[in-house]
């Protein structure tokens, strides 16, 4: 089996995550590595200066693959941002020859189609929100989220007969030049890509690990350095993925320009908040700093969710990861407000970070120090398997099916 190499390109740090996929579909994780970005490295999530950050990861990769003993074979990177464009578009329609099995080849022309039209719909908003009409955008990801045949819902279509078709399918798209950025650092790294996903997909299928049966819903919000992503899953299958450009570091810049403060005491004001090494003073300065931030940034979180709309009802289940996450003021103005009043929500949401010990199919050694902030480095080693799955060497109706949604 292949290493993989899971590179997650953050605005505050790059984490690599190595691992070894075994039989079972377990990963078997060898080490991990983390370095800091310096603050001009990316900008709204994406990479914005390729040598300096080249040079961050070659400090992420020494420490993993020092600490593995061993260097990566294949490279998942993510990809994050506000122009990623992840929607979910729901296909209907009825078999001329109900009869007759679905085949691979029919399955190919419905995923063609689909993609090509939600490629076109990518390229038009990322074209208004930019003012470039001549933008070019890329399929980052594309997965079945439900399927039904006469009304039973199944995993895979391959060999069924039935009339009425109903099949979700969830695609994400990344402006060309996000992309090529990445694609440029692999290649000073020397690094062979396997492929780059959206980060809030790859936390996603970090949740769901192997079982395609899963029935599992949720709402995953990855806040990092500079954006917040949110992705929503719902029995099983992901909806969709949302970003805006507010992070962990806006609440850094408040805090020093309250305090008076650079920016690197700033940060150390904000980790310090709950060790209980700050003084009343302080930590009263820094509540007031953030206060309004906060109420921005819940603001952004309730219009990201807005856009779900062809989900009735939204999981109470919210599971809180990235380096922001670890935020009290944060988690408790997301438990206790009532941002989530004029959403479908049927109760109010329960809150918790996600532990990397309940995220299935994993190994761990347990002198290997995994946190919520890890959590896109282990959804993209997931994604990493699910390529390999698709390879043309392997077989099977889970290989097909994967294979199909391969780019």
């Amino acid at each position: 089996m292949n290493t993989i190499l899971g590179l997650d390109i953050g605005t505050e740090f790059v984490k690599a995550v190595l691992a070894k996929p075994n039989k079972k579909g377990d990963l078997e994780i060898l080490g991990i590595g983390k370095a800091k970005q310096a603050e001009g490295n990316m900008h709204a999530g994406a990479v914005a200066d390729i040598p300096a950050v080249v040079s961050v990861c070659e400090e992420a990769l020494v420490e993993v693959e020092k600490q593995a003993g061993e260097r990566a074979e294949l490279t998942v990177v993510g990809i994050a941002g506000e122009l990623i464009k992840g929607n979910t578009t729901t296909v209907n329609y009825t078999r001329k020859n109900p009869n007759k099995p679905i085949t691979e080849e029919e399955m190919v022309e419905i995923i063609e189609k689909v993609q090509q039209k939600s490629g076109e719909v990518a390229k038009r908003t990322v074209a208004l929100e930019t003012g470039n009409d001549n933008v070019e955008v890329r399929l980052i990801n594309s997965a079945i989220v439900s399927l039904t045949i006469d009304g039973y819902k199944i995993s895979n279509p391959i060999g069924f007969k039935g009339s009425d078709v109903i099949i979700q399918f969830y695609t994400a798209f990344a402006p060309l030049i996000h992309v090529a950025a990445i694609e440029k650092v692999c290649a000073e790294l020397n690094l062979e890509l396997l492929t780059v996903a959206v980060e809030p997909f790859a936390v996603c299928r970090a949740c769901l690990g192997n079982d395609l049966d899963s029935s599992y819903s949720g709402i995953v919000m990855d806040i990092g350095g500079g954006t917040t992503d949110i992705a929503v899953i719902d029995d099983g299958g992901v909806e969709g993925t949302k970003m805006f450009g507010i992070g962990g570091r806006s609440f850094t810049h408040q805090i020093a320009e309250a305090l008076g403060v650079d920016f690197d005491t700033a940060e150390e004001y904000k980790l310090d908040y709950d060790t209980g090494k700050l003084d009343d003073r302080v930590k009263s300065k820094i509540e007031t700093a953030i206060s309004h931030n906060l109420s921005v940034w819940l603001t952004g979180v309730e219009v990201a969710l807005e856009e779900f709309n062809s989900t009735s009802s939204l999981p109470r289940n919210v599971l809180l990861c990235g380096g922001g996450a670890s935020l009290s003021l944060l988690q408790e103005s997301l438990a206790i407000s009532d941002w989530y009043k004029d959403l479908p929500f049927s109760r109010r949401p329960i809150i918790h970070l996600m532990e990397t010990a309940e995220l299935p199919n994993l190994i761990v050694d347990e002198s290997t120090q995994l946190d919520h902030s890890f959590a896109t480095a282990l959804g993209l080693l997931r994604v990493g398997m699910d390529t390999l799955a698709g390879a043309p060497e392997e077989t099977g109706l889970r290989a097909k099916i994967s294979k199909l949604l391969q780019h």
